[in-house]
């Protein structure tokens, strides 16, 4: 048995597509760590991620990459050795740098099939949607996750056409102020915030949720040729 025989069953031939693809994945820890995972096992060979942050005891409630074996490293090279112990094929390009409108030419340097914005910091992920947008990269942006307990519905929309999502909110607000009135794909939720104070949490299955809806639309996308 192969690692992708199963996966081959529902794809078929369309698999080569997916296989052959080149994908970065810019921050992971909750929802890019999931979204990480989840395209090696599908069979993705080449993958760039990019984070400049290590793993803290405060990230194991959440983050499929994080374990006490890994607390104090670096997510990108946990992320690198973990795709390995479950594909040894694949090719894992790893930047630990944190992402801004001055690096984000030399860190997209190439062509992408895609590029997934799994970012928290507001500045970044504007940077990061004037920058691909500008070279016609296609991207995909997570939205907010904390805060939530219900049963997760994470929908895909334009970010100027979503709502009840407070980075969302800020983000479209920036981008107004640039006069960016261009659709962005991203993925969010509307439901409603739990009431937890000044602190933003998060319980597991909100993040891997929203991770489920990004790699299933750009695996969709990619073997389609959307």
């Amino acid at each position: 048995m192969d690692l992708l025989d199963k996966t081959e069953i529902v794809l078929k031939d369309k698999i080569v597509k997916l296989q052959n693809s080149k994908i970065a994945i810019l921050g992971i820890g909750g929802v890019g760590g999931a979204v990480f995972e989840m395209l090696v096992r599908l069979g993705v060979q080449d993958i760039t991620v990019v984070d400049f942050d290590r793993f803290d005891v405060t990230n194991l409630n959440r983050q499929i990459l994080c374990t006490t074996d890994v607390v104090g490293e670096y997510k990108v090279n946990v992320a690198r050795q973990r795709a390995k112990s479950i594909n040894k094929d694949a090719t894992i390009t790893v930047i630990c740098e944190k992402i801004s409108a001055d690096n984000l030419p030399i860190i997209l340097n190439q062509r992408y099939d895609f590029v997934i914005d799994a970012i928290d910091d507001v500045k970044a992920k504007i940077a990061v949607i004037l920058y691909c947008n500008k070279n016609n990269i296609p991207l995909i942006c997570s939205m907010g996750t904390g805060n939530r307990y219900d049963v997760p519905r994470f929908e895909i929309a334009d970010i100027f056409k979503t709502s009840g999502d407070a980075l969302a909110r800020k983000i479209r607000s920036e981008l107004k102020k640039v006069k960016f009135n261009d659709k962005v794909k991203c993925v969010y939720t509307s439901k409603p915030l739990a009431v937890c104070g000044a602190n933003l949490g998060s319980v597991v299955y909100y993040p891997i949720a929203c991770a489920s809806v990004i790699v299933g639309y750009v695996t969709n996308q990619i073997i389609n040729n959307v």
